[in-house]
């Protein structure tokens, strides 16, 4: 068998826009899995925010694997084993507070199990404790943070993080790898982590060539491995730029768009 790696973006992918793995797409996942090909979760979020999708689609039992943090840890979600991982340096953590608190935008990281939070909590902050389902902790970041994250996220209207990226990418240029996610989602992550990355990480980590690679996903954070993926798809819901990167553009996440890319390009069969 051509074993295929299937690499999913979760929110506005395979989530559905009540965040739910509708019953259609984890049907189809489980029966490719089952039949020896691999799913993977690249996506933004922490490892504990993927952690409840993989719990759901049983990558424990099927083998598959999660790239969490826009692809700066790589998991065999069996074993547990860590692949790969790449931490942004806490020397940084300084400037970020200072440039986060002179412009009043949002700034969090991550420890074990909570969402750090070092300026006031706005509410792309309290959507990012939704999405993930982890608690918010107000702290001193630059106290606090004793360790090197593996990322930071800053948070800001899109009209206005736009521009933020911009003068932040300018900033940290040659240091620190910036972009956005989602409009008002800007990741603050280590030079050159990015979900292609992931990707060529674990297929060379597997022996699996990249044509036997697809990737799905919505997101600006998601174009990387759209263009890296032997197949990259975008969802109809997909932002404008992502639609341009892909090589196919599947129906929207509410319409199980993920099921209609496996039915058709693993499956060969009509969904």
């Amino acid at each position: 068998m051509d074993r295929k790696v299937l690499f999913l973006d979760l929110d506005g992918t395979l989530t559905n826009d009540d965040k739910k793995v509708t019953p259609k797409t984890l049907k189809a996942l489980k029966q490719i899995m089952e039949e020896g090909h691999i799913v993977a979760l690249a996506s933004g979020r922490p490892t504990p925010g993927v952690a409840q999708v993989a719990k759901t689609l049983e990558l424990d039992k099927y083998g598959g694997y999660v790239l969490s943090f826009n692809g700066g840890k790589v998991i065999n979600w069996k074993t547990k084993e860590v692949i790969y991982e790449n931490a942004l340096s806490k020397e940084y953590i300084p400037e970020l507070v200072d440039y986060a608190t002179g412009n009043k935008i949002g700034l969090i990281t991550y420890d074990d199990d909570s969402i750090v939070v070092g300026t006031p909590i706005d509410e792309y902050i309290e959507l990012e404790s939704f999405i993930n389902k982890l608690p918010l902790k107000e702290k001193n970041l630059v106290e606090y943070v004793d360790y090197n994250p593996n990322k930071c996220l800053l948070t800001a209207p899109g009209e206005i993080a736009v521009e933020h990226e911009k003068i932040l990418s300018k900033k940290f240029e040659g240091r620190i790898s910036i972009y956005r996610s989602e409009p008002f989602f800007i990741e603050a992550l280590p030079m050159g982590i990015d979900k292609a990355h992931s990707i060529e990480v674990l297929i060379n980590h597997l022996g699996i060539p990249k044509e036997n690679t697809i990737a799905c996903g919505d997101g600006f954070n998601d174009i990387s491995m759209i263009k890296y993926a032997g197949v990259g798809v975008a969802m109809a819901n997909a932002q404008e730029e992502v639609k341009a990167a892909a090589d196919y553009i599947t129906v929207s996440n509410d319409e199980d768009g993920v099921a209609k890319v496996i039915y058709e390009m693993i499956l060969k069969e009509d969904m």
